[in-house]
């Protein structure tokens, strides 16, 4: 049977306070919707479809790269926020009706494929092969917020029941409802014209399907969550850190069985995605983003930020270093304090020491720059040493332009190299040099001012403060 997603993402968030919708709120560095769609994708459907509603156009245009390729979103307009059933009949004429359909939330972003499989395979009827309404629920402590499943004295599910419209002994019920359904699509479609907005909020409730597929004698299949962190929902901002909290804590136990010593889990986020070889260390305050590769007994110290980068084996990322999309080779010393910016590749052996800063640069084995100094749009050869200070002068106002300095060359402090030009193999430029012109190989080039005394000269003087 083939599988559609809807993905209710319409509503407005007022409990955000503010101007980004809900759903495009970040967690780990992307939009909430983000996670639901990756989560979707990963089951393979035949179609996702996202209902949007207050800043669609805001959201469809944050998520411009899902409404491309092989199978793109379809995006469907709740014009007006009449409750979830309304939300998933605005999206059924859409929907395949030989399909199964899966009923996710943008404001649910830890949910689980694998739970979701289960589910799935629940209402396409397991092995019996008859059609079911799968219902995902929850086992909660405080059910406070949730909708509660009633169930007869037999354990069968017999309907949801709102918190709002709930009597007391149901408030007492502790399972509660997480939104999260799966459904043949005739008979949702079926179900969906049936709803009536007859209760205290005046709207229309998905939830009460349940009821209707009771009395279809329809089989309702509940699967409790096997986790509460998957189907937390989010409506404010302290929600949003308690998931993110949540999240952070599963990407860091993950690292760990990878391999990896955090010296405190608490305080190293994972925004994308890390893979770490054999007893790499970690220390604390540490932010990855993008893709990141940590070859073995690689070392982050505290206060890093590493954004796409790769690093080979046994290289050591001192204290407060950014590293963004960078290629970094094996054994080579980083920081502290240092900056590798985009294009930044760097071979075995290399050392770049505090505050300096790379960007767009190659720089072969052995090379070092240990001290205050720019390199930019350069190719940098084997074995050479960049003097404290020295800065590679890359841009004109208008243009970048390359600089070249080849194998064993030598720049003295404070030299300044102004491209486009070649140091050649073996040169040295003498410390505190301007050079505009190529320096040829194995050679002394000094380009400095005459060193000038000026005898009779005197300070000027300050006048004497009046009180």
């Amino acid at each position: 049977m083939k599988l559609s997603i809807v993905i209710l993402a319409a509503g407005q968030g007022k409990r955000m306070n503010s101007d980004l919708p809900k759903v495009l709120q970040p967690l780990a560095g992307r939009p909430l919707l983000q996670h639901v769609i990756d989560a979707a994708r990963a089951l393979s459907p035949d179609a996702i479809h996202v209902v949007h509603g207050h800043g669609g156009e805001q959201v469809i245009q944050a998520m411009a790269h899902e409404s491309t390729g092989a199978k793109p979103v379809t995006w469907v307009l709740q014009p007006e926020q009449l409750g979830t059933g309304h939300a998933v009949g605005c999206a059924m004429a859409k929907v395949d009706a030989e399909s199964l359909v899966l009923v996710l939330y943008g404001d649910v972003p830890l949910i689980d494929p694998a739970t979701l499989r289960t589910l799935i395979d629940l209402a396409a009827g397991g092995s019996s092969g008859k059609a079911a309404l799968a219902l995902l629920t929850v086992e909660l402590p405080d059910p406070t917020g949730y909708g509660r499943i009633v169930r007869d004295a037999k354990g069968r599910v017999q309907r949801i029941v709102e918190q709002k419209d709930a009597t007391k002994a149901q408030l007492g019920i502790r399972e509660g409802n997480t939104g999260v359904l799966a459904a043949p699509a005739r008979l949702l479609s079926r179900w969906l014209g049936q709803l009536s907005n007859d209760n205290a909020q005046r709207e229309y409730y998905l939830t009460d399907i349940v009821a209707m597929a009771v009395a279809d004698k329809v089989k309702v299949e509940p699967l409790i969550a096997p986790t509460l962190p998957e189907v937390l929902g989010i409506n404010d901002r302290l929600q949003l850190a308690e998931v993110e909290a949540h999240l952070r804590a599963a990407r860091t136990r993950a690292l760990m069985r990878a391999g990896a010593t955090l010296l405190d889990p608490a305080r190293v986020d994972v925004r994308g995605t890390v893979q770490v070889g054999r007893d790499v260390q970690i220390d604390v305050n540490v932010v990855f983003e993008g893709a990141v590769t940590l070859g073995d007994r690689v070392r982050i110290g505290p206060n890093c930020v590493i954004r796409d980068v790769q690093i080979g084996a046994d290289t050591v990322v001192q204290a407060s270093c950014v590293l963004e999309q960078a290629t970094v080779g094996a054994n080579c010393q980083i920081g502290p304090f240092a900056r590798l910016r985009p294009g930044a590749a760097l071979a075995a052996d290399v050392h770049i020491g505090n505050f300096v800063e790379v960007k767009n640069s190659q720089m072969a084995e052995g090379s070092k720059a240990n001290h205050l100094a720019y390199v930019g749009d350069a190719t940098v050869g084997a074995r050479v040493n960049i003097g404290a200070g020295t800065i590679i002068a890359n841009y004109d106002g208008a243009n970048k332009h390359r600089t070249v300095i080849e194998d064993d060359a030598h720049t003295g402090s404070n030299s300044v190299l102004v491209a486009p030009i070649t140091i050649g193999a073996g040169a040295t430029v003498g410390a505190g040099s301007t050079v505009t012109k190529a320096v040829p190989p194995g050679k002394l080039t000094v380009a400095r001012a005459k060193q000038l005394t000026v005898d009779g000269w005197s300070r000027p003087k300050k006048q004497p403060s009046r009180k």
